[in-house]
């Protein structure tokens, strides 16, 4: 039996004649990327590679090797991609995101929408968020009607929940994102506080029913489930709604979970607070707009982006995030409609339109997958 050290000694010598002739591989890939912006040939050609691996995995016989040459040069050929992409941004050939940078937002004249009655945790986003600054608001009955606003004209700005720390996505608003062409130009994080709203005089002993929205009545689960498990709990499309609901029926024994701004909004009395499963529960809105711009000092950027339904696809597209040193906050996916089980991916990373690094990962992106879009940068 040989000795490890003599081993690692031989592997070391194999591994410096790799990187020799890795680095001239490397070499021969500025060359080809020379010739591709003279021509205006696409860096990515999926038939080639396809073409390449099952050439190369060929010179050797057992499954496993075969298995792993396809990895190993997969892995080339990526490196090699975005050595080329690189070097097309040195050449000025940009991912055109059609963004116009701006100082600032002046929402003096701006007119801003939200979903559901007044009081509803959209309408505390929205005044945390433009701080009183816009000219006037209105709410609306949908999501998909604020998005309509928005594509009408009839408002400047909507304010959409995305998420939730303890419920998770808003499944329908990321469809709403991607099936309208609006931006994204802000985010507002809010500490959401659910209190449970009677009508004045009622007690906790009282209530039968309860009222809420579904995501707000997923998030009281454990306070619902070990506490009151006698409770009829219902579904209304809003937590404002259901306060008003309780106001206008008058009834002891109906009551609503919402903020306790609810309360003091529709004069109802606060039974209890705080009955949130996760006491750090918060939601995250997003600001949209029809037009396209983001700060000079944005730090976030969404991309909504569909990629070939075959092994390895997300994994290729992720690596210009790597390969870039772009950090990648989250990552969602929803199904494309009328396609089944192909999904459309929402992913939210660090950085500004104007970084090196983020122009040359959207080179790749927009070359590697099937549609890229920039939702906004804020």
């Amino acid at each position: 039996m040989r000795d490890l050290n003599d081993i690692r000694v031989e592997i070391d010598q194999v591994d410096k004649e790799i990187l020799k002739l890795f680095t001239q591989r490397m070499e021969l890939a500025c060359q080809v990327a020379e010739y591709k912006i003279a021509t205006g040939k696409k860096v990515y050609d999926k038939a080639r590679e396809d073409e390449k691996l099952e050439k190369l995995s060929s010179y050797v016989d057992d499954v496993f090797s075969q298995q792993a040459v396809k990895e190993l040069y997969t892995q080339i050929m990526s490196i090699s991609r975005k050595k080329q992409f690189s070097i097309l941004r040195e050449n000025g050939i940009n991912y055109e995101s059609g963004f116009q940078k701006v100082d600032d937002f002046d929402y003096s004249n701006a007119t801003v929408c939200f979903q559901g009655v007044q009081g509803a945790y959209s309408q505390l986003a929205m005044n945390a968020f433009f701080e009183n600054k816009m000219k006037d608001s209105f709410h609306v009955d949908s999501w998909r009607d604020a998005m309509n606003a928005i594509k009408n004209g009839k408002a400047d700005y909507a304010v959409l929940p995305i998420e939730n720390s303890l419920a998770g996505s808003i499944e329908e608003n990321f469809d709403l994102l991607s099936e309208y062409n609006v931006a994204i130009i802000g985010e507002q994080i809010l500490k959401v506080n659910h209190a449970l709203l009677g009508v004045k005089g009622a007690k906790i002993s009282d209530i039968k029913t309860v009222y809420s929205h579904p995501k707000a009545i997923a998030q009281c689960d454990e306070y619902i489930r070990t506490k009151h498990m006698d409770w009829d709990v219902k579904n209304l499309h809003n937590t404002a709604v259901s306060a008003q609901k309780i106001r206008d029926d008058g009834d002891k024994s109906q009551a609503a979970i919402g903020s306790e701004f609810n309360a003091v909004l529709y004069d109802l009395d606060v039974l209890d607070v705080g009955i949130q499963d996760n006491k750090n529960n918060e939601t995250r809105f997003v600001i949209v707009s029809n037009e396209k711009k983001y700060k000079k000092d944005a730090n976030q950027i969404g991309l909504c982006l569909e990629i070939s339904h075959e092994p390895g696809s997300l994994y290729r597209i992720l690596s210009n995030l790597m390969f870039n040193g772009i950090n990648m906050n989250r990552i969602e996916s929803r199904p494309i409609k009328g396609v089944n089980w192909q999904y459309r991916f929402f992913i939210d990373i660090d950085g500004n339109l104007d970084d090196e690094a983020v122009r040359n990962a959207l080179i790749g992106l927009e070359e590697e997958c099937v549609s890229l879009r920039v939702l906004g940068n804020y």
